[in-house]
């Protein structure tokens, strides 16, 4: 690990992609960072022992930029960069929604640019994130990208024109768990339980369930089958699922979460 990574953009996923890149083995001083802000500068380079520049020396010294600021800023940042950043550098963004050719026809021509879609479980050591290459990018690229994001949880390769389907799985997913959570709690709290209590018993429900679908093997169909006893307490749950067309309203909320990503990079934000 002997090149140099700057993190551009060091809000909640940046500083999460920061600390997981240390814990895996980066050392601090080949690590750079930026911020507006010069107290949020000093901050991490008090807590990480990085260095922390300006865009411009990080584009001039870095090997590989990652792009970590919010859509609405990406056009600002790549107009600073662009003076800067030589086609042997890899560019992996990691703002929701923008291609790799916005970035591509903004920097050098053959700059390869890796696009990832990364979720908050980053911040936990537990994300997703979707790895996708650009026109110039090759393996050694995505390998790259795939060495830093994995320090963080999970990688999965898909092509570009994928990444919509994967924004809306898993991009926008703990959203869904999270309202899910929700609405089981209140019925909890309606079924008598107190908040905390209901609380509680859903998300170690949810935990022990999630990590049965990851080490098991098993097909979800199979493991509720395993929950379902005839007549039981299971089925007239999930009867009353069906019933309010939960199932058609999940496939549907995903179809709107997919067409609203294709919207916003194509710049109909």
């Amino acid at each position: 690990m002997t090149q140099t990574v700057a993190v551009l953009g060091t809000g909640k996923i940046g500083e999460a992609l920061l600390s997981g890149m240390i814990r895996a083995g980066w050392r601090p001083e080949d690590l750079l960072v930026t911020s507006r802000r010069p107290e949020r500068e000093a901050e991490l380079t008090k807590r990480y022992g990085v260095a922390a520049v300006t865009n411009a020396d990080a584009a001039k010294r870095a090997d590989i930029l990652i792009l970590a600021v919010k859509p609405q800023d990406m056009g600002t940042l790549l107009d600073e960069l662009s003076p800067h950043v030589t086609a042997d550098r890899l560019v992996i963004s990691a703002a929701a929604g923008i291609t790799t050719a916005f970035i591509e026809e903004r920097l050098a021509a053959g700059t390869p640019v890796v696009r990832v879609m990364p979720n908050t479980p980053v911040l936990v050591d537990e994300g997703m994130s979707v790895i996708s290459a650009g026109s110039h990018a090759v393996a050694e690229h995505l390998s790259h990208a795939e060495e830093i994001f994995g320090g963080v949880g999970k990688t999965l390769r898909v092509p570009e024109d994928r990444q919509d389907a994967a924004t809306a799985l898993s991009g926008s997913g703990p959203a869904y768990f999270y309202f899910l959570v929700e609405a089981m709690t209140d019925a909890g709290i309606l079924l008598g339980l107190p908040r905390a209590q209901a609380h509680d018993l859903i998300v170690q429900s949810a935990i022990g369930a999630a990590v049965m679908l990851r080490d098991s093997g098993e097909h979800p169909v199979k493991l509720r089958e395993a929950v379902t006893s005839p007549a039981g307490t299971t089925i007239s749950a999930i009867r009353e699922l069906e019933k309010h067309g939960v199932r058609a309203a999940l496939i549907a909320a995903l179809e709107a979460a997919r067409d609203r990503s294709r919207e916003l990079a194509s710049g109909n934000g």
